[in-house]
């Protein structure tokens, strides 16, 4: 008989458990949760240095605000406001400097891959024209994703690296949850315009 799979631990019990003195379950958030934060940060933000830095910040915020956690909401929901909050501060700060050009400051590969990130294939029978075609869409993807108006995005976000649901984001974002759900249709709607030139090519390399 093989080992019993150990239930994970819900992140508000870990809240709780932290605000009892538990470093621990601290631990255990910012293990679970670093990665995703951080590539939700990434894509706001665009610079890789920036975003480990609030990365950073959100953290020490939750345990700066440990106390005002409520159990009433989720864990997930709390810390997203957080990040985001912390992301709109900075971009209002850097909106006073100038920017580098998209083509000009690439982000650094984030530490784990999401929806917006392609791995490259080293599949051995991958053809050369795959490689291309596809190198040519993850990078085709990233300056769509940047492209789109800031509420569309941050949406956008939210739900395919945050993964959080449509009520959550509406919390976060502090609009209706419809209003939530629109924002996310017209984003998928102008993401599909811009990469309809590479329909043809997906399919021709099924």
């Amino acid at each position: 008989m093989g080992p019993i799979a150990r239930e994970e631990v819900p992140d508000e019990v870990l809240m709780l458990r932290f605000q009892g003195g538990d470093r621990t379950a601290f631990a255990s958030l910012v293990k679970k949760h670093k990665t995703p934060i951080y590539n939700f940060i990434l894509r706001l933000v665009r610079s890789s240095s920036a975003a480990e830095d609030l990365a950073q910040d959100v953290f020490v915020k939750v345990v700066q605000s440990a106390v005002d956690f409520k159990h009433e909401s989720k864990f997930s929901t709390w810390v997203y406001s957080i990040a985001r909050n912390l992301c709109i501060d900075h971009l209002r700060k850097m909106s006073l400097r100038q920017h580098p050009s998209l083509d000009q400051a690439r982000p650094d590969t984030p530490d784990g891959p999401t929806l917006l990130d392609r791995t490259p294939d080293r599949h051995p029978s991958a053809s050369v024209e795959r490689s291309v075609i596809g190198a040519e869409l993850g990078q085709r993807i990233t300056h769509c994703v940047e492209a789109l108006p800031q509420e569309q995005r941050e949406v956008f976000l939210l739900r395919e690296v945050g993964q959080l649901p449509f009520k959550d984001i509406a919390v976060i974002t502090g609009v209706p949850e419809n209003t939530v759900k629109s924002r996310m249709r017209y984003a998928l709607e102008r993401l599909q315009e811009n990469l309809s030139e590479y329909e043809d090519y997906a399919r021709a390399l099924r």
